[in-house]
C-alpha cells in the first residue's frame, strides 16, 4: 500500500483548516487534506505540497514533520505521515483532481476550526489515527510548526 502524507494546516489566525466531507451513502465526517505519495514525488515533503495545492488551491510554509501513524485498512495496513505547516495563501479556483471532476467522490468543503479539543471531539475527524494525535497536541501545534 502506497503511502500518504497529512497537512495539519494552521491559517493565520491559529486555527485548524479541515475538509468537511460529504460522500453519497456515507456519514459526514472531517479530515486534515493530504493523500497518497505518488511515482513522480521527490519526497513526503513534495507530496504535501501537491496535495495541498490540488485539494485546497494552497501554498504553505513553515513544514513541520509531526508523526506517522500506522493503522489497519482494508486488511492492510495503512502508513500516514503528519506534517504541521502554516497557510500563506489558498484560492479554492486553483482546485484540481478527481475529487473535483467525478460528483461521486462528494463535497470538499473547507473549514477553519479553534484550535481546540472539544473542537475535534465535536466532529468524526478521520483518519482516527490522526484525530487522536491532534486531540493529544492541540495546544501545542502553534509551538510546534514554526
Amino acid at each position: 500500500m502506497r503511502p500518504s502524507v497529512r497537512g495539519v494546516l494552521l491559517d493565520h489566525d491559529d486555527r485548524l483548516v479541515l475538509f468537511r466531507r460529504t460522500v453519497p451513502g456515507r456519514a459526514r465526517y472531517w479530515t486534515v487534506p493530504g493523500g497518497h505519495v505518488e511515482p513522480e514525488d521527490g519526497s513526503l515533503e513534495d507530496t504535501l505540497h501537491r496535495e495541498l495545492l490540488e485539494e485546497l488551491g494552497a501554498t504553505v510554509s513553515d513544514v513541520t514533520f509531526l508523526v506517522s501513524v500506522s493503522y489497519p485498512w482494508r486488511g492492510e495496513v495503512k502508513t500516514q505521515h503528519v506534517f504541521g505547516c502554516r497557510l500563506v495563501s489558498m484560492d479554492p479556483e486553483l482546485r484540481y483532481g478527481p475529487e473535483f471532476e467525478d460528483p461521486s467522490r462528494g463535497l470538499y468543503e473547507v473549514e477553519h476550526v479553534p484550535l481546540r479539543r472539544s473542537e475535534i471531539f465535536a466532529r468524526k475527524l478521520i483518519p482516527e489515527a490522526v484525530a487522536g494525535y491532534l486531540s493529544a497536541n492541540i495546544t501545542a501545534l502553534p509551538r510546534l510548526i514554526g
